[in-house]
């Protein structure tokens, strides 16, 4: 695998030197010959190793590792020095740095070097994945319906093509570009999210773009972007309708131009991104009613993918409740419990307005709830009061039920009630129930509203 390599030395021939020894390698090598510029390229662009002489002038080697771990640049560094003794060495160790190479340098070490520090940098990325996904879902299936999306899945991941994935709530959309991004070939590099509703609009420029330090109030830090994050690996926006329409417009820059600006800056940062997009909403309407823009629809609507809601892969609920049950028992330490039969016929007559998400909660109310194993009236028990026919309805009445329940149905009404109001418009809807507009998306998650298919009311 090629690498991108900062060279920094104030000899020019040991600059032409390495450079070449590296090119010839097949790796990509940027020179620079004083540590104030080291810096700058550091924090504009992103590099697999920087390879720094310790005895410069002005600013040595030493005092550049510290100004990039204060600027949190998180680039391997590998120091070298013609002057070399241990106790430089262990400084350099203690400031951060990856290796130690004393000169003169023989090309085998070098490219050893490079080996080694771009297998440490991988491994500690599959480490932080690893991590991150603990206990996390996984795709599960069984039946034809999911058999048909899993095969454009593997057919389109091959390729770089940009893919949208339509489909409502809780039906695995993060799963799915996840799967797109692990059968790809940057499956080795990162793969990074962002849910466009759940990051208010003064806030989206910089968590998507970064911004530079003392670029705006609070600004206290140099913060590297999901973009820059995610250089040659994968982008996954969740929610990308929700995106305000001016930051539409910037992402549509940085998706042609390969390049993005860091809020404060002025100087562009190239990236090696496969942008991902996830939604609940039809954009093409969105485009009709000018919230979304119709130049963007068509670059990142490529190959787009729909996920069936779970109501209409019912053939799939046995595999998925066999999953969940294992595993909550497996992170609780809790004895395997079997789902009865019936159990299972029980659940595959609710609607799952909140689709697998909700599945998995309700396996894991189960598995509290039963003894030594579930049965139908368990199933009874932990749905809820009146199932969803078709998708569910909670019940509306407020004179019958516990008090939850009255309560969840009179915020469900009263959620309704402002959508048809306010033509179904969020965020309109969102201030006139004083919510935040994530908070409204999460709100009629909880009450089985959806959002895409709202039913009509008398």
């Amino acid at each position: 695998m090629s690498a991108k390599i900062l060279i920094v030395d104030d000899e020019a021939n040991t600059l032409a030197s390495l450079s070449r020894a590296f090119r010839l390698a097949g790796h990509e090598a940027v020179v620079c010959d004083n540590a104030a510029r080291a810096l700058e390229l550091a924090q504009a662009q992103p590099f697999d190793l920087i390879l720094s002489d310790v005895v410069m002038p002005k600013r040595d080697g030493l005092s550049l590792l510290e100004d990039l771990k204060n600027a949190e640049v998180a680039t391997p560094v590998v120091m070298m020095s013609g002057q070399a003794h241990i106790e430089m060495a262990v400084r350099a160790t203690r400031l951060g740095a990856l290796d130690f190479l004393e000169k003169p340098l023989t090309t085998e070490k070098l490219l050893v070097t490079v080996e080694n520090a771009m297998k440490l940098t991988r491994l500690e990325a599959e480490n932080r994945d690893l991590r991150m996904r603990v206990g996390k879902h996984t795709m599960v299936w069984s039946g034809e319906t999911m058999r048909r999306v899993m095969a454009q899945v593997e057919r389109v991941a091959a390729s770089e093509t940009r893919v949208c994935i339509y489909g409502e709530t809780g039906t695995g959309k993060e799963l799915v570009a996840r799967t797109v991004h692990e059968k790809s070939h940057r499956a080795s590099g990162p793969f990074v999210t962002l849910n466009c509703a759940a990051v208010p609009a003064e806030l989206i420029e910089s968590e998507l773009f970064g911004h530079e330090k003392g670029s705006f109030t609070g600004a206290a830090q140099r913060h590297s972007g999901k973009f820059e994050q995610a250089h040659r690996g994968t982008l996954f926006l969740d929610e990308i309708g929700d995106m305000p329409v001016a930051m539409q417009a910037k992402l549509l820059r940085v998706l042609e131009e390969g390049e993005l600006e860091r809020i404060g800056s002025d100087k562009p940062t190239k990236v090696d991104v496969r942008v991902v997009v996830a939604t609940h909403r039809n954009l093409e309407q969105l485009v009709d009613n000018g919230g979304f823009r119709r130049d963007l629809y068509h670059r990142v609507v490529v190959f787009p993918l729909t996920l069936p809601p779970l109501r209409e892969r019912c053939e799939d609920l046995p595999a998925l409740v066999e999953h969940f049950a294992r595993q909550v028992s497996t992170q609780n330490g809790w004895k395997p419990v079997p789902f009865s039969s019936e159990a299972i016929r029980a659940l595959k007559e609710y609607g799952w307005p909140g689709n697998i998400r909700e599945l998995r909660n309700v396996v894991e109310r189960l598995l509290l709830l039963a003894g030594d194993a579930v049965s139908a009236e368990d199933v009874r028990m932990a749905l809820p009061a009146t199932p969803n026919g078709g998708g569910a309805q909670m019940r509306a009445d407020g004179g019958a039920g516990p008090l939850a329940q009255r309560v969840l149905a009179f915020e469900r009404e009263a959620v309704l009630a402002e959508l048809e109001r306010h033509g179904r418009h969020i965020t309109q809807t969102a201030k006139a129930l004083g919510l935040e507009r994530s908070h409204l998306y999460k709100k009629c998650q909880q009450l089985g509203i959806d959002l895409q298919n709202l039913p009509a009311r008398d």
